[in-house]
């Protein structure tokens, strides 16, 4: 699937299927990333690698940079799919691409590129966390809204454990040690989701809650705490456009 808003090109790699509730009220998650992420002037493609749909490998030089959506997937998973993802994030390392990797996207970039990933030992982490931004740098440190510390969605059970070789942590919480890491300017891994908004993160948690994986009590907890606070958005949007178009 392609669609075009004009020159600048971008590939989302999709590693998670389209819930029900995003493709009603969003019309999928490209939409949603689309809306957070992509500017004027640029053309976004899909690939939906879950399903083992990948950039040809010949057009990888034709893109201004790649972003990895979250997933229910294991980054640490010996998946096929994962392993050729694994290796794609490799090349575009190699190519001195811009990847921003997302949640699971953070975790998989990571790992690809000599890092290590796993199970989190405190288990899931969901809601509204705010992460300690502990180097600016790529967090525009000369705008005076940019606090020391930044709210962002969450939800995951899993976590980076070691960032890869000159990788250098971003920021912190007090739930995950590394909530986001970058290599030069060109690698960017955000272990929460700027793009997503409260709704989607309530329909999920209502899925997990269906699926048995989380407590009705904890669900609760995360609900409230949700009445409570609101995500920093625009400024996530903004640290990530700017990261994509080099700014």
């Amino acid at each position: 699937m392609r669609i075009n808003v004009g020159e600048r090109r971008f590939a989302l790699l999709q590693a998670a299927k389209d819930s029900e509730y995003v493709k009603e009220v969003y019309g999928g998650y490209l939409n949603v990333y689309m809306e957070a992420f992509a500017e004027e002037g640029q053309r976004w493609d899909l690939f939906r690698v879950y399903e083992g749909e990948f950039p040809n490998w010949s057009e990888l030089h034709k893109y201004d940079g790649f972003v990895i959506t979250g997933s229910a997937h294991d980054a640490f998973s010996n998946d096929l799919w994962v392993l050729k993802l694994c290796f794609l994030l490799q090349t575009l390392e190699a190519m001195n691409k811009k990847v921003l990797g997302i949640c699971f996207g953070h975790q998989v970039l990571c790992r690809a590129l000599g890092g290590r990933v796993g199970r989190s030992n405190t288990g899931w982490d969901i809601g509204i966390r705010k992460v300690s931004i502990v180097n600016k740098k790529i967090v525009e440190e000369e705008e005076e809204e940019m606090a020391a510390s930044l709210s962002i969605i969450e939800i995951h059970q899993d976590e980076v454990y070691e960032i890869p070789e000159g990788a250098q942590v971003i920021a912190s919480s007090d739930k995950t040690r590394v909530e986001m890491f970058s290599i030069g300017d060109h690698i960017l891994g955000i272990q929460g989701h700027p793009e997503y908004t409260k709704d989607i993160l309530l329909n999920l948690i209502q899925r997990l809650l269906n699926n048995d994986l989380i407590q009705k009590g904890f669900a609760e907890k995360v609900k409230r705490g949700l009445e409570l606070a609101e995500p920093d958005r625009k400024i996530w949007e903004k640290v990530c456009k700017n990261f994509l178009n080099g700014r």
